[in-house]
């Protein structure tokens, strides 16, 4: 007796949601490659442009994560050495040191410092390091390492400039307009500068320069200057006669603008009177030898 064979029917409705369910991921995979196009359409670039620079992003990358590795690893230290006594061999390290700016101090200890890196490759030389260390020296105001290949190195000094002698209790110092200590130095030599005293002096220099400044006619014929109490200037002239400033930037100024001004009239500095005290100008009181009293004179207009 033959059996009856039935098959599995799909539904209509099942059918249509299938067909359309493949319809619209068709179409939304046309769109999405239509918007992808049109974006590149955009760009000022070709794909295989695009390609190319994709390539090259990722061999970039590639390279910097093998060089970070590297560094890990010590392979880059060593391969410097290998670089570095490759150049030695070949000549370049440093034999000769040149160098130029220096007048007035002590070229050896250039020599001492830059000598340090004798018989090290150039490549090796610590250009920044070593215009550091020369900062370190007192006469040194700036400096520029450079290398001249193949063995030798370029140092060139800008060097401070003497100013003026600060008196300390035990020794003489030359300092520079600054009140930067250069180097010790003896009575004699210090004859040609001024002599600052007085705690607290040294870091008055730039204003007692300006104070000169105020009065040109007169600033060469003072020979030496003294911070008093921490507030105010005496200023000693080549006569050896003195002269007391008020307290205040302002007022001294004044004060020895006025003194200045009364010296081309009276030839004060010079004169009979071994001292001159301007503490409450614009009235000046003299001291004159065999004088019992001070002689005072009114300045400015005032009696």
């Amino acid at each position: 007796m033959a059996r009856k064979v039935t098959r599995k029917q799909t539904g209509v409705r099942r059918q249509a949601r299938a067909q359309g369910t493949r319809r619209r991921v068709a179409g939304a995979r046309s769109r999405g490659r239509s918007l992808f196009g049109s974006a590149l359409a955009l760009l000022p670039f070709t794909e295989d442009q695009l390609q190319k620079a994709f390539v090259v992003l990722i061999l970039g990358g590639a390279l910097v994560l093998a060089l970070f590795v590297a560094q890990l690893s010590g392979a880059t230290a060593a391969l410097s050495e290998r670089a570095g006594a490759a150049a030695a061999n070949a000549g370049f390290k440093v034999r000769y040191v040149q160098p130029s700016g220096v007048e007035r101090m002590n070229v050896a200890t250039i020599y001492e410092r830059a000598l340090g890196q004798q018989d090290l490759a150039m490549t090796h030389v610590d250009l920044d390091g070593l215009r550091a260390q020369l900062l370190t020296l007192p006469w040194v105001a700036d400096a520029r390492v450079s290398r001249q290949l193949p063995a030798t190195l370029r140092v060139d000094i800008v060097e401070r400039q003497p100013h003026a002698v600060l008196a300390r209790a035990d020794r003489l110092m030359l300092i520079d307009g600054a009140g930067v200590e250069l180097e010790p130095i003896s009575r004699d030599e210090a004859g040609e500068y001024m002599v600052i005293e007085g705690p607290g002096a040294q870091d008055r220099v730039e204003d007692l320069t300006r104070l000169l400044d105020a009065a040109p006619a007169l600033q060469s014929q003072v020979k030496g200057a003294e911070w008093v109490g921490n507030r105010r200037w005496n200023l000693t002239f080549a006569t050896d006669q003195r002269l007391a400033l008020p307290e205040g930037k302002d007022r001294a100024a004044a004060a020895f603008i006025s003194f200045a001004q009364a010296d081309g009239v009276h030839r004060l500095i010079g004169g009979s009177a071994t001292a001159f005290d301007m503490r409450n100008a614009p009235r000046m009181y003299m001291t004159v030898p065999d004088r019992a009293t001070a002689q005072e004179v009114a300045l400015g207009g005032e009696g």
